[in-house]
């Protein structure tokens, strides 16, 4: 079964807190997160880095600086040595989502704002473009969050990310019931959607059919917090 876990950045982190925990990530990533022009994005890219890291630290009883990831080919990471362990991280606005597992999994979260629906046109199916512009006006645009996250669930727990085209793949969303039909490879898949936000939409996609009936929740200070006292802990043994 997988897990999922979601960050949430409610307010402002110190940067000192910010800075030490910086420095227990490796030196590519750190001038990474640096070059961004914008605080809040080096944040969230630094949450991310350390909610997998903090979960693998918990999880299979690696020490931090033991971690390492690889990429495959379409540049979707991996942690190396450990086949048996599967993730994926998404972030947008305040939110920062991680699902872990035993097979390949992906999850998408993304921020419901205000875009030209008919981006959908270039992007989605046939049938997933007639359904969106069926759904009342007022409900359109969330409909389509719920596609676009389910569609980059798939591609990403797929591993080819955009290679994939995304009309190569449907859905249609009737209630809590998700219909899904593809050209690809990757057939037997799951999905399922969760509520974290009333701004934002999330799902999930996965190998097997067993999903988490909630998500374990964290605050984004308290996550740095977190992992500098497990980092912290390594150090005096």
């Amino acid at each position: 079964m997988s897990e999922i876990y979601a960050t949430e950045i409610k307010s402002p982190v110190n940067k000192k807190l910010f800075e030490k925990a910086l420095n227990y990530i490796p030196e590519n990533k750190q001038k990474r997160i640096k070059r961004f022009l914008k605080y809040e994005d080096s944040l969230k890219t630094l949450i991310a880095e350390v909610l997998i890291r903090k979960i693998i630290m918990l999880k299979l009883k690696i020490n931090n600086d033991e971690i390492i990831f690889k990429t495959n080919e379409f540049g979707k990471p991996y942690l190396k040595d450990h086949d048996e362990f599967h993730f994926n991280i998404s972030h947008s606005g305040k939110w920062i989502v991680c699902v872990v597992s035993d097979k390949p999994v992906g999850i998408d979260v993304e921020k419901i704002k205000d875009l030209d629906i008919k981006i959908a046109d270039r992007f989605f199916s046939k049938e997933e473009v007639e359904d969106l512009y069926k759904t009342k006006e007022s409900e359109r645009l969330k409909y389509f969050f719920e596609l676009w996250t389910l569609k980059e669930s798939y591609i990403k727990a797929d591993g080819r990310g955009f290679n994939i085209p995304l009309n190569s793949f449907s859905f249609k969303i009737k209630d809590d019931e998700i219909v899904f039909n593809t050209q690809n490879n990757l057939k037997n898949c799951f999905f399922k959607r969760y509520k974290i936000d009333p701004n934002y939409k999330l799902s999930v996609c996965s190998l097997t059919p067993k999903f988490p009936k909630t998500i374990q929740m964290d605050e984004g200070e308290i996550l740095l917090s977190e992992f500098l006292s497990l980092c912290e802990r390594e150090a005096k043994i």
